[in-house]
């Protein structure tokens, strides 16, 4: 029962943290896209107001006509919105998310044994260390280099060199899979971080100043920029340790760091590429297709790289004719069942048996076995993500025995 409502929390989590992502990321989008495309206003009257920046857009049958003011505008208005509860959302339902799937069940969904075979309350602690540790660098990174000639370029050049670290550690560390979701996470408790102690509170002293008569200090508006910026580099990166998750491919390969920090790279490039597009069509900059050419180029050059190597063609047997073939047959389906039924028993029961059902799935009868052999052969064979971090120790042979099984009808009887 406690696996059923498990995973009731874990869907529900998973849907209110997309719906949340969603609504960040959008809001993200649509102001670098603004702040892209914005051109100097024509109406004198807007300039005297300190506008430095308008755009004319039509979208769902109505036009708009959204106006940025250099520093402040000279009075503030009766009705502020503000946009930081998407990003505070959003971390809070992943951190649960996080909690619910790997955390709890640190044991089997994060600790990989064959990498590091280390306590779940250790591996829970380093876990949220990569949050804490990454956090401090990457801020520590941003404050010293960032107001300098350069600033950019070197503090881009260092996240790299630390998201890299990173991805190194969490990969040899942990699990692949929840190695890929930790990266992800840590980038991601950056982004909120950045909201929650660099832009709101420096929109928030603005906002004092203005209202207490003060001159406002142009440098709180510079640093929420960068960190923005810098929020709309990782989404994409972010987005594919999320969704890398339902991939085994990715996160099982042999160097699957490698395979994280040229993914992310790829996604880092492709959105510099949307970012300087509007810049572009202004006259503001070159052309950026180069970036995306080389986001693609990189995720090409994965492709091919990680492709699996080709797997011989088993010769079959000439089939025995008559009532011989088919005693042999059925005797041979049934033995075969019986040495499935033992490996199931031995890898799979623990998670999937009479005491626990796991996704409210049991396999210890051979009706069930039956009904989702498919299932069984693609998870423990195809894409061999199950047992999860292969906990039981499942061999080779063992998911070989099945697959002959599944590929000869997955007869569960005479």
């Amino acid at each position: 029962m406690e696996s059923y409502f498990l995973d009731w929390a874990n869907l529900l989590l998973r849907w209110v943290h997309v719906i949340t992502a969603i609504a960040w990321i959008g809001s993200s989008f649509y102001f670098v896209f603004l702040d892209s495309s914005l051109t100097p206003p024509e109406d004198e009257d807007l300039k005297k107001q300190g506008v430095s920046g308008e755009l004319w857009a039509v979208h769902g049958g109505g036009f708009y006509h959204p106006v940025k003011f250099a520093v402040s505008p000279p009075q503030l208005p009766k009705h502020l919105h503000w946009f930081f509860w998407e990003s505070y959302s959003t971390w809070i339902s992943g951190f649960a998310l996080f909690t619910v799937s790997y955390l709890y069940s640190a044991s089997t969904y994060l600790i990989d044994k064959s990498r590091m075979d280390w306590a779940p309350a250790t591996a829970i602690m380093v876990a949220l260390g990569f949050f804490v540790v990454f956090w401090l660098l990457y801020d520590a990174i941003c404050r010293i280099f960032g107001q300098r000639k350069n600033g950019d370029a070197i503090v881009g050049a260092l996240v790299l060199v630390l998201v890299c670290v990173a991805s190194w550690l969490a990969c040899h560390w942990f699990a692949g899979r929840a190695a890929f979701l930790l990266v992800g996470a840590m980038i991601a408790t950056s982004m909120s971080a950045n909201v929650f102690f660099w832009i709101i509170p420096g929109q928030r002293t603005v906002i004092s100043q203005i209202k207490v008569g003060q001159p406002v200090d142009p440098i709180h508006g510079k640093r929420g920029k960068q960190r923005s910026v810098h929020n709309t580099y990782f989404t994409l990166p972010v987005l594919f340790a999320m969704l890398s998750n339902h991939y085994s491919f990715t996160w099982s390969h042999p160097q699957n760091w490698l395979v994280l920090i040229l993914m992310m790279f790829a996604g880092a490039a492709i959105r510099q590429f949307f970012v300087m597009r509007h810049g572009y069509k202004l006259g503001r900059n070159g052309n950026p297709l180069p970036y995306a050419l080389v986001g693609v180029a990189v995720i090409v050059g994965a492709i091919v790289w990680m492709r699996p190597a080709p797997v011989a063609t088993p010769v079959v047997n000439a089939p025995v004719s008559g009532a011989a073939s088919a005693d042999k047959n059925g005797a041979s389906s049934q033995n075969d069942f019986k040495a499935v039924q033992a490996v199931l028993e031995q890898r799979c029961y623990m998670c999937h048996g009479e005491q626990v059902q796991m996704k409210n799935l049991r396999l210890d009868s051979p009706d069930s076995v039956k009904q989702h052999a498919q299932a069984i052969y693609q998870q423990a064979v195809v894409q061999k993500l199950m047992p999860m971090n292969n906990a039981t120790g499942i061999t080779d042979a063992e998911r070989a025995l099945i697959g002959k099984w599944f590929e000869a009808g997955a007869a569960t009887g005479p």
